[in-house]
């Protein structure tokens, strides 16, 4: 009897201590770790504690995020291994109520083993299924692409699709490096405070005008560094595959359109670099020129003669026709293809369009009677951006990048297209068509702006322009007498206001939109306004005559016509 109490007792105490043991787990599961997600109960169901994501993160030149993928799992489930998809279905609904019960019931009967129920859960989400314990149903290890900045860089991020793949923009571009260095993030030149003030203050142009769009961009002068870009509308990046086709297009890498007068820098930089004109020179510009079905006339023109000064500061599209007739149809096409407005630039971006240009057989003197003045040929804005910055940047064209560049490294080698000189001689012109000309709505005080307005007819589907859709831009360089950025802005379709006397030009719609975006990231680039010294005083000087100077007026019209180069007769003649 002894024997059998003591080994009833052992027994009793292991069962005791087992019970014990299995009521304390109990505990610990139900009570103690409740906020802790709990698998389902399949080995397909494990889910790894800090899972690597499999593409890096994108920053801008400060390091500020601008794309970053997150760890997220996937629901999916085995068709074969659920009893009932009706009530299986109604179950997943009231925890993911997006679900439609009764279009998932059908997809989750049948012989197939794989179903996708949803690409991305929260962790609360996936607990909740979790807890539902449907049988047939388990989690996958995903990724998701998120964009913390939002529509501010869309155009240049793209985007992913549902796996991950870049199908836009820099996520596109550099697919396989962001994939292969994903410890790795990658830097684009890009200042985020930048690309937010350009984007407010173009909104703001294109809704105070009625406009169906623009674009705008900031840009390094002496590295082709772009800090900011922006086309309206955008769209939100995580719907780039559903986005409207009107909301996707970029219009500064993709769009074309004719520049207008923007295009006055190149031709008059041009012109003064080759020797064909001189700053003290001049042409008449009294009366339009007729060239066939043509006639070439200015808005709002003094009719008389002007200096090389005065055309450019009141934007003379006379004045400039001829300017560029002396250089020559030759000379003037290799200068525009060396700039590389003939052909598409090599930003990083895949989505980049040709320019649209007469090719070299069919490029004629009307070609470049029109193209002089911005018409008759079409680029992008990024191309006008790059033309100027090469225009007063000492004369050196960089190719635009979107990648940040080493501040430790030398500055880029670039392209010399003009003279020192000549660069210095655009400087003071672009400065006086703001002081006196038709840039004054972008004079920021202290930061000495200079520009160029341009104003241009859009062409219709049928080949002609049309009467009441124009392009309004301006180029913009601060400070003027010691170029550090380009600031471009082209608004789409503006429709004439009150308050602007019933004009949507350049200088009434993009040149003010340009004065708000300087003073507010010139502090946020360092730029501290100055006031105007000797120094600064002399490097813009430039003299814009009261008056037309003298000239041989009683002279005969053969006589003035005969003093003229043999392009120049034959258009006078005409």
């Amino acid at each position: 009897m002894d024997t059998a109490r003591t080994r009833l007792a052992v027994g009793a105490g292991v069962f005791g201590l087992m019970f014990l043991t299995l009521a304390a787990r109990v505990v610990d599961v139900s009570l103690l770790a409740e906020g802790q997600p709990r698998v389902a109960a399949t080995p397909q169901a494990v889910i790894t504690a800090e899972p690597r994501v499999e593409r890096a993160s994108i920053v801008d030149r400060n390091g500020v995020l601008l794309a970053a993928s997150l760890p997220t799992a996937a629901l999916y489930a085995n068709p074969r291994e659920i009893a009932d998809p009706v009530e299986a279905a109604r179950k997943l609904a009231t925890v993911l109520p997006d679900i439609d019960p009764a279009l998932l019931a059908p997809r989750l009967d049948g012989d197939r083993q794989f179903v996708y129920i949803r690409r991305h859960l929260t962790p609360r989400e996936q607990d909740a299924v979790n807890r539902l314990g449907v049988p047939g149903v388990y989690f996958q290890r995903a990724e998701r692409r998120v964009y913390p900045q939002g529509h501010a860089a869309v155009h240049v991020l793209g985007g992913t699709d549902v796996d991950g793949n870049g199908i836009a923009g820099v996520e596109r571009q550099f697919d396989a490096r962001l994939r292969e260095q994903v410890g790795s993030p990658l830097q684009l030149s890009l200042d985020i405070r930048v690309q937010h003030v350009l984007r407010e203050a173009l909104g703001r142009a294109i809704g105070r005008f009625e406009a169906i769009g623009g674009a705008g961009v900031v840009m390094d002068v002496t590295t082709g560094e772009v800090l900011a870009m922006v086309s309206l509308p955008d769209y939100d990046p995580a719907e780039v595959a559903t986005a409207p086709a009107e909301s996707r297009f970029n219009r500064i890498t993709v769009g074309v359109y004719e520049p207008g007068s923007t295009f006055k820098i190149l031709s008059t930089a041009m012109a003064l670099d080759l020797g064909t004109t001189r700053l003290a020179g001049g042409y008449d510009a009294s009366r339009p020129i007729t060239y066939g079905r043509f006639t070439i006339s200015d808005f709002r023109g003094k009719n008389r003669w002007l200096t090389v000064p005065e055309i450019f500061a009141y934007s003379s599209n006379i004045g400039t026709a001829r300017m560029v007739l002396e250089v020559g149809v030759p000379r003037h096409r290799a200068f525009l293809d060396r700039l590389g407005m003939t052909r598409r630039l090599g930003i990083e971006l895949p989505e980049a369009a040709l320019p649209l240009a007469p090719s070299a057989r069919n490029w004629k003197e009307i070609n470049t009677l029109t193209i002089a003045f911005g018409h008759g040929i079409s680029v992008t804005p990024l191309h006008v951006a790059t033309g100027t910055a090469a225009m007063v940047n000492g004369g050196v064209l960089h190719r635009p990048t979107l990648l940040a560049r080493d501040p430790a490294a030398p500055l880029p080698v670039g392209e010399r297209v003009i003279r020192a000189e000549t660069s210095a001689t655009l400087r003071r012109l672009m400065r006086l068509t703001v002081t006196h000309g038709s840039g004054r709505g972008a004079e920021v005080p202290g930061y000495f702006v200079g520009g160029k307005t341009g104003t241009a007819q859009k062409v219709g589907s049928h080949g002609r322009y049309l009467r009441d859709a124009r392009i309004s831009s301006f180029t913009g360089i601060f400070p003027a007498h010691r170029p550090r950025y380009v600031v471009y802005l082209m608004i789409d379709e503006p429709k004439p206001q009150r308050d602007t006397h019933g004009f949507a030009t350049g200088g009434w719609v993009a040149a003010p939109a340009a004065k708000e975006v300087i003073e507010r990231i010139g502090p946020l680039l360092g730029i501290v306004p100055e006031p105007e010294t000797e120094t600064i005083r002399s490097a813009l000087a430039i003299t814009l005559p009261g008056q037309a100077p003298a000239r041989p007026a009683a002279a005969p019209a053969a006589q003035r016509q005969a003093a003229l180069p043999a392009p120049e007769r034959r258009v006078a003649a005409q």
